[in-house]
């Protein structure tokens, strides 16, 4: 016999499906304990007691897996175009990461959250690839500066020029830096 659900289990999920559609809506900033109260059809005083602050709400609802691609048994020469097409997939399919970085631009807390995802994910991930994994860090931060830069031009400013472009053609511009940030010999 399976167990019932537990009603606060339901209430939680509302609550951080409500926020999470707030703060990739309104950014951090500008999201309200109040307003995710309201989308989730809930009183204020309960997103407060299941996550204390905004804060907390906030690092509930940014919980993120990048569900990162294992890139050590490709192809070296595939490692570039592997990447950036699994990032544009997520870009396109989960508001959570934009909503990330639109708040990690402005807010302590969701920087950090941006620099564990980075450190605890991406990092492992580039050392699996690099010629020398002491660098591992050094090149997931210039692959990261590609694909977080294009991210903001595309998903959060909406350059016009950047969200006109095909996913081949970003693909085929980004993935040889992408390439050469994570596996070249030598700078």
């Amino acid at each position: 016999m399976t167990a019932k659900p537990r009603r606060s289990d339901a209430t939680r999920a509302k609550i951080l499906a409500a926020a999470r559609d707030r703060f990739a809506a309104d950014g951090y900033e500008r999201a309200t304990i109040r307003a995710i109260a309201r989308d989730a059809e809930i009183d204020p005083s309960m997103v407060m007691r299941y996550y204390g602050s905004k804060e907390g709400l906030f690092a509930a609802a940014s919980a993120f897996d990048l569900r990162l691609p294992d890139l050590s048994d490709l192809p070296r020469d595939t490692v570039g175009r592997t990447l950036v097409e699994h990032f544009l997939d997520r870009w396109e399919e989960d508001e959570v990461l934009t909503a990330l970085l639109r708040a990690g631009v402005t807010n302590a807390a969701a920087a950090e959250r941006m620099r564990e995802i980075f450190r605890d994910q991406l990092g492992p991930v580039a050392a699996t690839v690099c010629p020398d994994r002491r660098e591992a860090p050094r090149r997931a931060a210039l692959a990261a500066s590609q694909i977080l830069g294009m991210a903001m031009a595309r998903y959060v400013l909406r350059f016009p020029p950047a969200v006109a472009m095909t996913r081949r053609e970003l693909t085929e511009w980004l993935a040889p830096t992408v390439q050469r940030y994570l596996t070249a010999r030598e700078c």
